[in-house]
């Protein structure tokens, strides 16, 4: 049955697409498209999404049918910190991407999901989805939270633009860093000699990284790093533009000292740990906090560090 929303005077010149997500679970992205399928109406007329909002007007809601997932459920391990009928946070290991895409068409943690969830995942766009609300590069390890309905995922995704979904970082640093703690406020966008990777550009998205030394060596630097936005690659792209990149971040301008060729076999990748994960849950409004410590591939290297390079 189609939903129906009856306009209220505090609405009347609201445009259609907010008033309905403030209205269903939907977000307004996927409200938009809805209304240029056809499948939202306004008085039994379709309309566009600015349409603006009369008194008396009836909105119909109509949903289609969800979509069956193209990605295949996949028996993978999963390290599940915390579940509930709303939501699961996992510890995400290096190495494994979380959506399917070229080069990576299954073995992600997309299939893994599918296979443990399948049905209690997020239908928001019309296609069954494992609820992926944010997303961690392959080679970073640790915490990303996942919804299991629609309800989860809009209040979810809503923390993270609101920028109150915490999100706390363990990183390997070339180079000394002059201050104890620091910011790095720099747009990120396509880099515009190579679009399979990412830079700080003028017309970039705002990104803005927060820093604090927690140990130095000689030549590295471990820290804690949070972020205040979520754009790809923000951590490595900040670190590498002060001219800090991640140890192991080949991509980004590490690699390149004596130390990580000795040890390319325990870097595989950026040094890059997500310990801390802190977000106010989307039922209940609880303040929830998870943490897990470095996988043993980066505790180890912070041990070689300190047997070779010594604190300072």
């Amino acid at each position: 049955m189609p939903d129906k929303i009856i306009v209220s005077a505090e609405e009347i010149g609201q445009r259609l697409d907010a008033a309905v997500s403030a209205h269903t679970e939907l977000t307004r992205t996927a409200a938009a498209r809805l209304i240029g399928q056809g499948q939202i109406l306004v008085c039994g007329n379709a309309v566009t999404k600015n349409y603006k909002l009369r008194a008396g007007d009836e909105i119909t809601v109509t949903l289609p049918p969800l979509r069956e997932s193209e990605v295949l459920p996949q028996d993978l391990p999963l390290d599940i910190v915390y579940e509930d009928d709303d939501l699961a946070v996992l510890n995400k290991p290096k190495g494994m991407v979380v959506h399917p895409a070229a080069g990576n068409a299954d073995g992600t943690l997309v299939n893994a999901l599918l296979y443990r969830m399948g049905d209690r995942l997020s239908g928001i766009g019309g296609e069954k989805r494992p609820g992926i609300v944010h997303r961690i590069d392959k080679d970073t390890s640790g915490l990303l939270v996942v919804a299991k309905n629609d309800f989860a995922h809009v209040a979810l995704s809503a923390g993270l633009k609101t920028h109150s979904i915490r999100r706390e970082y363990a990183a390997i640093a070339v180079g000394n860093f002059k201050t104890d703690s620091g910011t790095v406020d720099a747009p990120i966008g396509r880099n515009p000699r190579d679009r399979k990777k990412m830079a700080v550009v003028a017309n970039g998205r705002p990104a803005v990284t927060h820093y604090t030394v927690e140990e130095r060596f000689s030549g590295f630097t471990y820290l804690s790093c949070r972020l205040e936005t979520g754009r790809t690659h923000q951590i490595r792209v900040h670190l590498s533009s002060i001219g800090h990149p991640l140890l192991g971040d080949t991509v980004y301008g590490g690699g390149k000292t004596k130390f990580e060729k000795q040890n390319a076999e325990l870097l595989c990748g950026q040094a890059l740990h997500a310990y801390r994960l802190t977000f106010a849950h989307p039922r209940t409004g609880e303040e929830m906090t998870f943490s897990c410590p470095p996988p043993a591939d980066f505790t180890a290297i912070l041990y070689k560090l300190r047997a070779q390079y010594g604190a300072v």
